[in-house]
């Protein structure tokens, strides 16, 4: 556990990638302009001190992820005790007491905190297994901010996807899918959902390789050739290809064949004939 509290607000500029706490209280007081920016200032400090050491699979400090969340949820044009809740929500992966943040920032953004894990029904055993009993389901203002902050905390950590084991990937990008996008639309939050729809269907779908793609354009242009040379030429082309090690190189190869092969095609059908001398 941390030996000490601090209460001083460290810097407000930006740790790694991502917001920074200044861009977050902007966008809060552009839809809330008597909001008090003291409760955000408080909440990012106690993120800090809490979660510092500590990084996420890509290199970059938790901190990144709970300034994304906060800045997704400000966006949303949430009210500040959800931006604040944004901030904190992942203090349980912390050595913070469970009473600390009631007794720092009331019994309202404590339990949204709370609350966040479980806003979301699974369907999947293993992420199911870990859902705690929601303790906002009788309020509905706070169990949407709930759910707000869930689907925020979804859409970062599937914007980095790429840097979590591929079972993982796939497991959270179909519950994405199924269940969290679904869940956004429905709920009115239109371009979370189209988001996290694209990012999903990108790890369950993705798209086909530059190489795939030239080495597939080069497959059908061997059907312009006479039958019996399309293996030698398909071979030729395959192995060519493979010595390029840059989409911009194979790129080029390919528009290369594509122009030459109707050429090709005419030479090997008609061989020219040789004239006597």
């Amino acid at each position: 556990m941390k030996a000490r509290w601090r209460l001083a607000v460290p810097s407000l500029a930006p740790m790694g990638t991502g917001p920074s706490l200044d861009s977050i209280l902007a966008a809060v007081r552009s839809h809330h302009p008597e909001a008090d920016p003291g409760l955000l200032k408080r909440a990012y400090a106690e993120a800090v001190f809490w979660h510092e050491g500590h990084k996420r699979h890509s290199g970059d400090p938790v901190l990144t992820h709970c300034l994304t969340v906060a800045a997704i949820i400000a966006d949303l044009r949430m009210p500040p005790p959800a931006v604040c809740a944004a901030l904190l929500h992942d203090l349980e992966d912390t050595d913070c007491p469970p009473s600390r943040v009631t007794d720092q920032f009331g019994k309202e953004i404590a339990d949204l905190v709370t609350a966040v894990p479980s806003a979301v029904p699974c369907p999947f055993p293993r992420a199911a297994a870990a859902t705690k009993p929601s303790a906002m389901s009788a309020d509905p203002a706070q169990a949407a901010a709930a759910l707000a902050i869930r689907l925020a905390d979804r859409l970062h950590n599937m914007r980095t996807i790429a840097f979590v084991a591929q079972d993982k990937q796939h497991r959270h990008a179909r519950e994405t899918l199924e269940v969290l996008a679904p869940l956004a639309h429905a709920t009115g939050l239109e371009s979370v959902g189209r988001e996290l729809q694209d990012l999903a269907s990108a790890v369950l779908r993705p798209a086909p390789s530059s190489h795939a793609l030239a080495h597939q354009l080069l497959t059908t242009l061997t059907l312009l050739l006479p039958e019996q040379e399309r293996p030698r030429w398909q071979e030729e082309w395959t192995a060519e290809l493979a010595a390029h090690t840059t989409r911009s190189a194979r790129t080029r190869f390919a528009l290369r064949v594509l122009l030459a092969a109707p050429r090709l095609s005419m030479t090997l059908r008609h061989p020219p004939s040789l004239e006597r001398r």
